[in-house]
């Protein structure tokens, strides 16, 4: 890891733990280990007004020793019934990820698109869960809620 790397890392995580910072209601950042700032683990909670409503969601977040030049990759530990979230290996299908990626994104910023792509179920067209997005793309959101709703319940309610 580049020394700016390191030092934009250290701020970020100085920013993640500052007092008043972890009252924030969207997610929670801190370091999977002290000693490694390449790891990250992010506790989300799930968006009101979703069927997430109410769930706590672990996302580990691997930070490559070019970042903020190169993206992190974002997956999920806790099990989410999404169209753009891989059921098994929890793998986050978006575009800040990939192609849109900026140097000007934070950890936090991700975090932050991670809730706010929970709320959106548009990406059901080139699904990473076909199951969840085949629901979407017929229209039945009356079943891919109730799923989703049923998952969070059972695998992310109680989880800090």
């Amino acid at each position: 890891m580049n020394s700016s790397s390191r030092g934009r890392l250290l701020k970020e995580l100085k920013s993640a733990t500052q007092t008043g910072t972890q009252t924030d209601t969207v997610a929670r950042l801190g370091l999977v280990d002290e000693s490694n700032l390449n790891e990250w683990v992010a506790v989300l909670q799930g968006p009101a007004d979703t069927p997430y409503a109410g769930g706590t969601f672990s996302v580990r977040l691997s930070v490559p020793s070019s970042y903020p030049l190169s993206a992190p990759t974002a997956t999920f530990s806790t099990p989410i019934f999404h169209p753009n979230v891989h059921w098994r290996t929890g793998e986050v299908c978006l575009d800040i990820l990939k192609s849109d990626w900026s140097p000007a994104w934070t950890l936090m910023s991700v975090c932050r698109a991670i809730v706010a792509l929970m709320s959106d179920f548009s990406g059901a067209d080139s699904p990473l869960n076909c199951d969840a997005g085949n629901l979407v793309r017929r229209g039945d959101m009356r079943a891919f809620e109730a799923l989703a709703k049923m998952y969070t319940t059972d695998l992310a309610r109680g989880r800090r």
